[in-house]
């Protein structure tokens, strides 16, 4: 398979199985067949591609020049692929997921949720391999407008106003920010191609650079950055695998990855260095880190908790860009795939409890663990990973961010860090604890757990984030060569 054919598969596959699935409506098994049959196609694809790009290619697609020095282009670099490999692997299992959940749950509209889903998936992987900041602004808003469906599923009033605020929330931030932005990048500096070491080098004064820094940062509302955070803890109205969709699979990684491509190809890390105003970005980072992970503590939903530890969590990465070093985008680019395999791990168990026992509440989730002893195993396994302890993969990205602070010698940065840490233990552990270390009420004891649709894919998300511990090498020097 040639790179073009593998970028087109890739994109169009997710895209073209959207009206299929929706015309197999009436015969749910061929529907599901059909969902796997595609994820498992596009993962494929983007495999094959990976590998070349790891060895110092770029394959490209030009589609359409709409101005002179402006085009629709995709163009695969090392931080695109790592961002495809993730959402097109995690498609697979939250797929097999679904079925169990949406069956097990007894959802409806379970059609227009997987067609809606691989549109999202679709969106996600144009915005990876997107060539320039025109064709990546256009995948970023056809992601927010293919998840808007799923957030609002189940079309309840609870449903519709959390769909408000996140349409709300990510269309104004986008549209007011990002956009202008965008058309400010293209005046100043004549092009939005992404190039290594950034365009605009020499092209405006401090000041501008730092309004436009401004602009991309808040503009990107997928990231999360307080206080244009509202809408994820507001979409946690959605079905749990939609609920691993925005944190751990597309939506959010969408966000950091926007925010990393601009700061390495867009400023170059060099510039934010040079004028200090990554500095900047690296409080407003902190500052949601730490409010986020204290508000998660307040929290006995266990998906809105979980919400907010992502709203935390997503800036470790765009700290790790506002170090404005090597070894910050070395940290936030291995952060998106040790996130994105401890946080999916996370909603999967919510979920499955959600399924078996029905409770939604930390506070009724004593003793669940001699009920559903592999789902709190794995939640166990996920919260260590996002914790950050090893052997699990979410301590080498806090090492490497750590590492960047110091050769920042952003002291403060570091003490937040681990600040963090300690909060994430706070606020992960006991749920975990509290389930292996109470025993259940006698009228619930006994095996309970969730169909093995479920079950399965989140054992298999836990187990990732180890081998992403023991076998980090592939990763890394993928990670290494982004910018260069």
């Amino acid at each position: 398979m040639s790179t073009s054919t593998a970028i087109a598969v890739a994109v169009l596959l997710p895209l073209g199985v959207a009206p299929l699935i929706a015309l197999l409506g009436r015969r749910p098994n061929l529907r599901e067949t059909a969902t796997l049959l595609a994820a498992l196609g596009t993962f494929a694809a983007v495999c094959t591609l990976v590998p070349k790009v790891a060895a110092g290619d770029r394959p490209a697609v030009h589609l359409v020049e709409v101005f002179p020095g402006l085009s629709l282009a995709f163009e695969v670099e090392p931080l695109g692929a790592l961002f495809a490999l993730i959402a097109a692997g995690l498609w697979m299992a939250t797929s097999v997921y679904s079925i169990g959940y949406m069956r097990g749950h007894h959802e409806k509209n379970q059609t227009r949720f997987f067609a809606f889903f691989a549109l999202a998936i679709a969106a996600a992987l144009g915005a990876a391999f997107a060539g320039n900041m025109l064709t990546l602004f256009f995948c970023y808003e056809a992601l927010t407008l293919s998840t808007y469906p799923l957030v609002t599923h189940h079309r309840s009033a609870e449903a519709k106003a959390g769909g408000r605020i996140y349409m709300g929330v990510l269309l104004a931030t986008s549209i007011g920010f990002l956009l202008t932005g965008l058309v400010a990048t293209y005046y100043i500096a004549g092009t939005l191609d992404f190039v290594s070491g950034g365009i605009l080098a020499g092209k405006a004064p401090t000041w501008t650079i730092g309004v436009l820094l401004f602009l991309y940062a808040f503009g990107t509302g997928k990231a999360a950055l307080m206080p244009f955070h509202r809408w994820l803890p507001a979409a946690m109205v959605a079905p749990a695998p939609v609920s691993a969709l925005l944190h751990a699979v597309a939506v959010v990684k969408a966000g950091v990855f926007t925010i990393l491509k601009v700061v390495v190809y867009i400023f170059g890390i060099d510039l934010l260095a040079d004028t200090g105003l990554g500095t900047y970005l690296a409080y407003a980072a902190c500052a949601t880190i730490l409010i986020g992970s204290l508000v998660a503590m307040t929290k006995d939903n266990l998906k809105a908790r979980l919400a907010y530890s992502t709203v935390s969590q997503l800036s470790y990465i765009v700290l790790g860009a506002a170090l404005a070093n090597s070894w910050g985008v070395l940290g936030g680019s291995l952060h998106i795939a040790m996130h994105a395999f401890g946080k999916i791990t996370l909603f999967f168990c919510a979920g499955a409890i959600a399924v078996a026992l029905h409770k939604t509440e930390i506070s009724e989730m004593k003793g669940i663990g001699r009920q559903m002893p592999w789902t709190m195993g794995a939640f166990l396994v996920g919260s260590l990973s996002i914790i950050g302890l090893p052997p699990l993969g979410g301590a080498w990205s806090k090492w490497y961010l750590i590492l960047a602070g110091l050769d920042a010698e952003q002291y403060v940065a570091i003490g937040v860090l681990l600040v963090s840490s300690l909060l994430n233990i706070a606020y992960l552990l006991p749920v975990a604890v509290n389930a292996f270390f109470y025993a259940a009420p006698d009228e619930e004891s006994g095996l309970q757990e969730a169909p093995l649709a479920c079950v399965l894919p989140l054992i298999c998300t836990a187990l990732g984030g180890l081998v992403l511990f023991l076998y980090p090498d592939p990763l890394l020097d993928l990670c290494r060569q982004i910018g260069g």
